[in-house]
C-alpha cells in the first residue's frame, strides 16, 4: 500500500486531500488544438494558466489495438470546484472521442501563485 505525507499527516492512497487548487492533465493531437482549448479555458476563467508541452509520446490501447502516437500535453491550473465545467468545455472542443482529462491535487505551492490562481478563475 502506498502512503504519502501532507501537512504532517500520513494518508493512504485511498484518502482524499481537500485542496482547492488542482492541476489537470489533458493530451491533444497537436499544438494548435491544445492552444485553442487552453485559450478557451483561460478566457472562460475556468483555468488560470495552461502550459503546453510538445513531443509527448503516448502508447496506449484504443479499440483493441496498441497505438503509438506523438501528442502534446497541457498542464492546466484551476480550482477543484471548476473541474466539471472545465471537463465539459474540453469535451466540447476536443477532437478525441475520449480525451484524457485527469485532475491532480496541488498539495502545496507558492502562497502568492496559489492566490493568483484563485483570483484568476471563477
Amino acid at each position: 500500500m502506498l502512503f504519502y505525507v501532507y501537512r504532517s499527516k500520513i494518508f493512504s492512497m485511498h484518502e482524499e486531500i481537500h485542496t482547492e487548487e488542482i492541476a489537470v492533465l489533458i493530451t491533444a493531437p497537436n499544438e494548435d488544438m491544445a492552444a485553442a482549448i487552453a485559450g478557451a479555458l483561460v478566457e472562460a476563467k475556468l483555468a488560470a494558466c495552461a502550459n503546453i508541452m510538445r513531443g509527448i509520446r503516448s502508447i496506449y490501447v484504443w479499440q483493441g489495438r496498441i497505438e503509438d502516437e506523438t501528442e502534446v500535453l497541457m498542464i492546466v491550473k484551476t480550482r477543484k470546484a471548476l473541474f466539471d465545467r472545465l471537463k465539459a468545455k474540453v469535451k466540447e472542443l476536443h477532437s478525441y472521442e475520449v480525451p484524457e482529462i485527469i485532475a491532480l491535487p496541488i498539495i502545496t505551492g507558492s502562497k502568492d501563485y496559489l492566490a493568483w490562481l484563485r483570483e484568476s478563475t471563477q
